[in-house]
């Protein structure tokens, strides 16, 4: 095995990665419950990926055929119902696991200096996964599908000038057709699956390069012993490996036990009109995306002007980008930050929560105010970031981490 191994690196540099990205990539000690979420995407990502190759052996991509096609996958095709259940069930685990990736980010300032690029490629990967789920939901050609994808479709066409050609270009005709359905299959199962992969490479590439964040802020690598080992860090393999073990197997747990047992989740992962076949003369009585766009759906329904509205929905995602540079805090880590940042935060995040279940609800006058009043707040949190975060008192930070 030894010769082996020495032929194989002389060639190509295995011992090398292995040694760079795990046996002696040296993490924090002091990594917490929510430091678990970054191996829960990447195992999400893999059961994505292979239930999904699965179920394209059987799914056939047209108007005619696409709902009696997954039918099919559910009632016929071998051990097809648990592949569907665990492909729908992980899209929606994949929002959970990343919204919560994301909460840990905001709660320990992992997105300041030097991990501006970690977080830049972590957004393009969330953007990228938003598209990714958006082009999969069309799929089953069910009626919420399809009426779904007709509403998102549609704001394309309130950009001046260009969006009637836009909005046709996306849908590849005047409505959406089997050609549609066609076009976001080969996105969803080809073009933006290599995109993900790409984005998480960079990401984990980038993230290994600057050293990972802790729930402290401190740097490590300014305290290392006579080897250059950080004396404030272990090995990533077989510390944290063993240790995201705990993890995954408390994950899965809940994740089957959703998959065998509340696959709908009382159609909020599966809703009751995509059982009917999309009809094109049959609206349904309220039409709603999946629950991991509602927090953006509802604040485009706050805005009146459905221009403007468009406008509101897209800066609500792009300001994640810049928020690297809107924090001036002289700390990283929630713990040492002053007052105002936590009270930010909360609403920030009540905010979110709120619009999410604004969303899925029919509007109404009293939801649309509320709807309002939780996008101020939104957009707020990251407008008064340069202020609050230069103005506040912070704690002074330990020189090494604290456990």
């Amino acid at each position: 095995m030894s010769k082996f191994m020495d032929w194989v690196d002389a060639r190509f540099p295995a011992t090398k990665m292995w040694e760079d990205h795990l046996s002696k990539y040296y993490a924090p000690k002091n990594f917490n419950f929510f430091y678990f979420f970054g191996s829960l995407a990447l195992l999400v990502l893999v059961n994505q990926i292979v239930t999904g190759v699965w179920l394209t052996m059987s799914y056939t991509p047209s108007a005619e055929e696409a709902f009696a096609s997954v039918e099919y996958i559910m009632r016929d095709v071998e051990y097809g119902s648990i592949l569907r259940l665990l492909h729908s069930t992980g899209a929606s685990a994949f929002f959970i696991v990343v919204y919560l990736h994301m909460f840990r980010g905001l709660l320990y300032g992992s997105y300041q200096k030097p991990r501006e690029l970690v977080w830049v490629f972590g957004m393009l990967i969330y953007l990228a996964l938003m598209a990714e789920a958006f082009m999969g939901y069309l799929l089953p050609w069910g009626q919420m599908s399809y009426w779904g994808a007709q509403v998102i479709i549609s704001l394309f066409g309130a950009i001046p000038v260009i969006g009637n050609d836009l909005t046709q270009w996306i849908r590849g005709d005047y409505l959406i057709s089997g050609i549609t359905l066609n076009r976001f299959f080969a996105l969803h199962v080809v073009a933006l699956p290599i995109v993900i992969l790409g984005l998480v490479v960079l990401h984990v590439l980038a993230l290994h390069e600057v050293g990972s964040n802790n729930p402290d802020g401190v740097d490590i690598k300014k305290h290392k012993d006579e080897n250059g080992v950080p004396l404030d860090g272990i090995a990533f393999h077989p510390y944290y490996t063993v240790k995201d073990i705990v993890g995954v197997v408390v994950f899965l747990f809940i994740f089957c036990s959703i998959v065998f047992f509340f696959p709908e989740m009382g159609g909020y992962f599966l809703e009751k009109p995509n059982f009917e076949q999309a009809n094109p003369f049959k609206t349904p009585e309220h039409i709603a995306p999946v629950w991991y766009f509602t927090p953006f759906y509802a604040i485009l329904r706050a805005v009146p002007d459905k221009l403007l509205g468009v406008i509101a929905m897209g800066a609500a995602i792009a300001v994640l980008f810049v928020l690297p540079w809107l924090d001036r805090s002289p700390v990283k880590s929630m713990r040492y930050k002053g007052w105002l940042s936590k009270i930010w935060l909360v609403m920030f995040c009540i905010s979110f929560v709120i619009l999410g279940v604004l969303g899925v609800l029919a509007p109404t006058p009293g939801r649309t105010l509320l709807s309002q009043v939780c996008t101020f707040l939104y957009f707020a949190y990251f407008i008064l970031m340069p202020f609050y975060t230069r103005l506040e008192k912070t704690k002074p930070v330990p020189e090494r981490v604290t456990g």
